[in-house]
């Protein structure tokens, strides 16, 4: 597909295309509907991808469509509503069922077609990522920052866009994801946001769980912080994933997630970092952290974006936010990484830096940012509710 020059990077560059707004309405079935018709293009361009990658695995579709059912009672159980949207984007964009499950369910189906031959959990692809928040007492503004880099395939800065839900019976919502898939990081109208990042245990995949994509939404469709907490924190998974949940009105708290047990990470002086290894010492003193060995850089990257944010300390604007992920320390394995091949056949790279300030509704995306320092900004209207003591000055730890 591409050579590789001697520094690790790739001398073929995905292009940075514009990123569409998809605004979608309506009963599941019928926003989905609208979604497919939409984003028809992307979502077909993302599954091909994909399709791709389980083909070099050797499992036909109809296996694919096997996990797919394995993994819809489950989904049932949890949201039926997703179903209908998923069968709705299906129909809109022509194409299978199976096909966008499989886009909301890809971490997992693509470990399972990995595991099928010999039942070992195989080493997958890092679904990277530096996620930061910066509480209101930090920050220049009183406003809380929340941000993150996503590193994951070059290609999916093609398949990327920004969804805004309008929902019937709870928040809207606005959320960067893949084309196809139902929430990705993002915020909604009541102020809560959320982002994630790529965890590894010993434990992963011994059942199945809910996909991690579909607990993503349920966080954002939640009016009160308590109840999306309890998405994040009592769903049971498939896998590790670390989610960064805040409310705007100034609380945050990182959720270091094994499939069966949820650890917290608590701010430090207003601020989180995390990357993509365990940080509770809860956690490493009951689990085997796995993730490390596929992203040693891991490691640095979040002492690099806490040490660029920490001399900003109550006055840290997003300014100082996107200047912490656009560091280039150790390229391309960074914060803010190029273009560059892992192993024989993924191109990986920072495929997104997703800027939030929910209190505003403001969000900014940046297509491979180590390309491209150009953001493209999004707007929700935001009905937040102040508490009558107003925002919080300090977060107990």
């Amino acid at each position: 597909m591409s050579s590789r020059n001697g520094d690790g990077t790739a001398s073929y560059q995905p292009r940075v295309l514009p990123l569409p707004l998809i605004e979608v309405a309506g009963a599941p079935r019928e926003r989905g509907r609208q979604y497919g018709e939409q984003a028809a293009a992307r979502i077909r361009h993302g599954i091909e991808h994909y399709s791709a990658q389980l083909e070099a695995a050797r499992l036909p579709w109809h296996e694919v469509e096997g996990l797919v059912s394995r993994f819809e009672p489950t989904i049932r159980d949890f949201a039926p509503a997703y179903i209908d949207e998923m069968r709705g984007i299906a129909e809109g964009a022509g194409l299978p069922y199976a096909a966008i499950v499989l886009l909301n369910a890809r971490t997992e189906i693509l470990k399972l077609a990995e595991m099928r031959e010999n039942g070992i959990v195989a080493p997958l692809e890092a679904d990277g990522c530096t996620g930061a928040v910066v509480l209101p007492q930090a920050t220049a503004s009183g406003r809380l920052l929340h941000a993150q880099n996503w590193d994951w395939k070059a290609e999916c800065a093609e398949t990327a866009i920004v969804l805004k839900i309008r929902s019937e019976d709870g928040p809207d919502i606005l959320t960067f994801t893949e084309a196809g898939g139902l929430a990705r990081s993002g915020f909604n109208s009541a102020g809560i946001s959320i982002t994630a990042n790529y965890l590894e245990t010993d434990r992963d995949y011994r059942r199945l769980g809910v996909p991690l994509a579909l607990i993503r939404r349920k966080v954002l469709e939640q009016k009160r912080l308590a109840l999306a907490m309890h998405a994040v924190y009592a769903t049971p998974k498939s896998a590790a994933n670390n989610m960064i949940v805040a409310q705007a009105n100034g609380i945050a708290i990182d959720f270091e997630c094994a499939p069966d047990e949820t650890f917290q990470v608590l701010p430090q002086a207003g601020l989180i970092v995390h990357a993509n290894h365990f940080q509770s010492p809860v956690a490493l003193s009951k689990l085997m952290d796995r993730g490390i060995a596929d992203t040693p850089d891991s490691l640095y990257r979040d002492l690099r974006v806490r040490a660029l944010i920490e001399p900003h300390l109550g006055a840290v604007t997003m300014d100082h936010v996107k200047a912490a992920l656009f560091d280039d320390f150790e390229t391309p394995w960074a914060v803010c990484r190029p273009p560059h091949r892992e192993g024989s056949t993924n191109l990986s790279a920072t495929v997104a830096m997703i800027a939030m300030e929910p209190a505003l509704g403001v969000m900014e995306v940046a297509m491979l940012p180590a390309l491209n320092r150009s953001f493209e900004t999004y707007r929700l209207d935001m009905d937040i509710h102040v508490p009558s003591s107003g925002v919080l000055s300090r977060q107990a730890a």
